[in-house]
């Protein structure tokens, strides 16, 4: 699933190609997504020219001149600038033509994402209004995770990935910045400290911006806007390392399931 850096990476990538571009042709060859496509998303958008392009938490934000498209790639999808003679795949489920001859396409194997339109104020929609802080942002500190975590009894990996609390913090992020932090993924997030919160939230940005540096991670599905895959996935020192030894220690690391997860840790290493 494309969590913060790869969304990220596909945000800085598609900017260049479409802000200050109008919209000039809208084909929805399949609207069956997590939500039904509206009918009248050709109607709305062409015409409107793209303003910027943002991110907020795992969602894309294309702001026109008329309202916001929040695009969402679910477990599998993707956007790539191509153009108007690339063959259409199997699983290319939405076009965005612009005057300039580009093309946003929009592909989607599981067809888990959403391409959702609003003219509403965005950072009101029912889907993003109660997203915790951004993790990159000024306002994400160790302070705020430590208020936000008294008398929490989840275990620390399920409290930062909860998008209430933290936003982006996918599971092979959590993994890895745990492990950077030294701290237990299974310990009760009410059990932290001031200084193992400020060294978390730290590790975190850390993690996700050299995440972001090279260009996400593919696990399975993950290409960015020019179809390449991310390299993030040659770095990982804990995730899908079960039985591994520990880059630091040389002891075996264990895994179990939290949430249904795979939670991949060095019990030497991690308290």
């Amino acid at each position: 699933m494309p969590e913060l850096p790869e969304v990220e990476t596909i945000c800085r990538g598609i900017a260049p190609h479409i802000i200050e571009q109008t919209i000039n042709q809208v084909l929805v060859r399949q609207p069956r997504l997590r939500w039904l496509v509206s009918k009248t998303l050709a109607v709305d958008l062409v015409g409107l020219t793209i303003r910027s392009v943002t991110r907020r938490a795992k969602y894309l934000l294309l702001t026109t001149n008329g309202g916001t498209l929040l695009v969402h790639l679910g477990m599998s999808g993707s956007l790539r600038i191509v153009t108007t003679e690339q063959e259409v795949g199997k699983h290319d489920h939405i076009d965005i033509g612009f005057a300039d001859g580009t093309v946003l396409r929009y592909n989607d194997p599981r067809r888990f994402g959403a391409v959702l339109w609003t003219t509403e104020t965005v950072t009101e929609h029912k889907l993003l209004k109660d997203l915790g802080v951004e993790p990159l942002s000024e306002a994400c500190n160790g302070e705020l995770l430590f208020q936000l975590s008294r008398k929490r009894k989840v275990p620390i990996k399920s409290f930062i990935m909860n998008s209430h609390i933290v936003v982006g913090v996918g599971n092979i992020y959590a993994n890895e910045a745990l492990f950077m932090a030294g701290l237990l993924p299974t310990r009760h997030a009410g059990t932290l400290e001031l200084d193992d919160c400020q060294r978390l939230i730290e590790c975190i940005q850390v993690v996700l911006r050299h995440a972001i540096e090279q260009g996400g991670t593919t696990l399975r599905d993950f290409v960015n806007e020019s179809g390449k895959a991310g390299y993030f996935q040659q770095q990982l020192r804990v995730y899908g390392r079960k039985n591994l030894p520990c880059v630091t220690c040389q002891q075996p690391l264990q895994e179990l399931r939290l949430a249904n997860r795979s939670t991949v840790f060095c019990c030497n290493c991690q308290k």
